[in-house]
C-alpha cells in the first residue's frame, strides 16, 4: 500500500506539491524545487487554486498567515474556508469587533 502524502506550497511560486507526511528531522526543511524557499505545510483536504488566480492566492496567503491549514477532519473535509477577499474582509471586520481569534473567525462559516 502506498505510503499517505499531504499537500506543500509555495506562495512566492504559486505552486503546490504532494508530498509525503513530515516524519523525522529531514522532513522538516521542504525547500521549493523552483525558488528553494521554504515550502508550508497546508494540510492533506488542500486543493490549489489556477497559478493565474492571483486573488485566490491572496485569499490563501491570508489564511496561511493567519494560521489556517487544510487538515482533514473525522468527517471527511477542512470544513468551510473563506474563497473571496470580500468573505476574508467580513470575518476580520467581525473578529477585530468581538475580540475573537482571526483563525477562529476566518474559518466560521455564517456570521452572527
Amino acid at each position: 500500500m502506498a505510503h499517505a502524502k499531504t499537500s506543500f506550497v509555495c506562495l512566492p511560486c504559486r505552486a503546490s506539491y504532494k508530498q509525503p507526511y513530515p516524519a523525522g528531522p529531514r522532513h522538516r526543511d521542504r525547500r521549493c524545487p523552483r525558488c528553494a524557499e521554504p515550502l508550508i505545510h497546508v494540510g492533506s483536504a488542500f486543493a490549489a487554486p489556477p497559478r493565474r488566480d492571483a486573488a485566490a492566492w491572496r485569499v490563501l496567503t491570508l489564511l496561511l498567515h493567519a494560521g489556517v491549514r487544510f487538515h482533514k477532519s473525522c468527517c471527511g473535509g477542512s470544513g468551510y474556508r473563506p474563497r473571496t477577499l470580500g468573505e476574508v474582509r467580513a470575518r476580520m471586520a467581525h473578529a477585530r469587533r468581538t475580540g475573537e481569534p482571526f483563525a477562529k473567525a476566518l474559518v466560521r462559516h455564517d456570521l452572527p
